[in-house]
C-alpha cells in the first residue's frame, strides 16, 4: 500500500474542528503523502468526521479507531505499527490542532533523503519561534528539553518536539515494545533511543503556533512523567539495556 511513501500519524481525541482543516493542508503538500488519524474513541464524533474525510480521499486517509484514551504514545505506537505494516518508507508525528506548520513538510521529506529523522524545531540556533503561547508554558517546554538534554546526553534542541519524521529503518530497530513512555516523555524516549541506537538526525526550524480551537491536553502528571523519565533513560544507557 504504501511502498515508497510517507505516512503522517495525527492522534485525536476530541477534534472534530480541527481534522477537516488539518487534512486536506497536509495532502496538498505532496503526492507521497497519506494521512492516518489514530483516534482514541473521541466523545465529540471526531472518529466519525475522520471517516468521512476518509470515504472522500481516493485511498489517501485511513482512520486507526481504538477502543477508548490511553494516551499519546500509545497512539503513535499504535500508528508506528499500522504504517509498518502497510510498507511505509517514511511516517511523521504531526499534531491535529494546525499547531506544526504542514508547509515543512517538504523539506522534511528532502532532508529525510539525507539523514534517518528528521525533528521540528522551536529552538534550533539558539531561536525560539513559539507563536501564542504563554510565558509559562514556553518556558515548561523550553527548559524542559535543556533538562532532558543535560540528564540523557540527548545531543536535541528541541526534544520534548512533536513534529518528527523517521525512517522505517529507525522505527524497525528501535524496538516499539521497550518504550515505556505515554506522555510528552514519549517525543524524548523516542529520540532518545533512535539516537543512542546512532542513527544521524537533522533539526530543522519551524514555527509552532498554539491551536486556535480546542484544548490543550497538558498537563502536572505528563510534566511528571517526563521528569522522571529522563533519569530513567540515562540509566537504561549506562547499563545497556536499552
Amino acid at each position: 500500500m504504501g511502498e515508497g511513501r510517507t505516512l503522517v500519524i495525527i492522534p485525536t481525541y476530541n477534534e472534530r474542528d480541527n481534522v477537516p482543516r488539518v487534512v486536506p493542508l497536509v495532502l496538498e503538500q505532496s503526492p507521497e503523502v497519506d494521512v492516518l488519524i489514530v483516534d482514541d474513541a473521541s466523545p465529540d464524533g471526531t472518529g466519525q468526521v475522520a471517516d468521512e474525510l476518509a470515504a472522500e480521499s481516493d485511498g489517501r486517509v485511513h482512520v486507526l479507531h481504538r477502543e477508548g484514551k490511553e494516551g499519546l504514545g500509545k497512539a503513535y505506537i499504535a500508528g508506528f505499527r499500522w504504517g509498518l505494516a502497510a510498507g511505509y518508507q517514511r511516517l511523521c508525528e504531526m499534531d491535529a490542532d494546525l499547531s506544526h506548520p504542514a508547509s515543512a513538510l517538504p523539506d522534511f521529506l528532502e532532508a529525510c533523503r539525507s539523514y534517518d529523522f528528521v525533528i521540528g524545531s522551536r529552538y534550533v540556533n539558539g531561536r525560539v519561534t513559539v507563536v501564542n503561547w504563554p510565558m509559562t508554558r514556553l518556558l515548561v517546554s523550553y527548559f524542559g528539553s535543556f533538562y532532558a538534554r543535560t540528564i540523557t546526553g540527548l545531543p536535541v534542541s528541541d526534544a520534548t518536539g512533536g513534529f518528527n519524521m523517521f525512517d522505517r529503518r529507525v522505527l524497525e530497530d528501535i524496538d516499539l515494545d521497550r518504550i515505556q513512555s505515554n506522555g510528552y516523555s514519549f517525543q524524548i524516549e523516542l529520540k532518545f533511543r533512535a539516537w543512542a541506537k546512532g542513527f544521524d538526525f537533522v533539526e530543522l526550524p519551524i514555527v509552532f503556533t498554539e491551536r486556535d480551537q480546542g484544548e490543550s491536553k497538558m498537563s502536572r502528571a505528563i510534566i511528571l512523567e517526563a521528569v522522571w523519565k529522563v533519569w530513567k533513560l540515562r540509566l537504561l544507557r549506562l547499563f545497556g539495556r536499552l
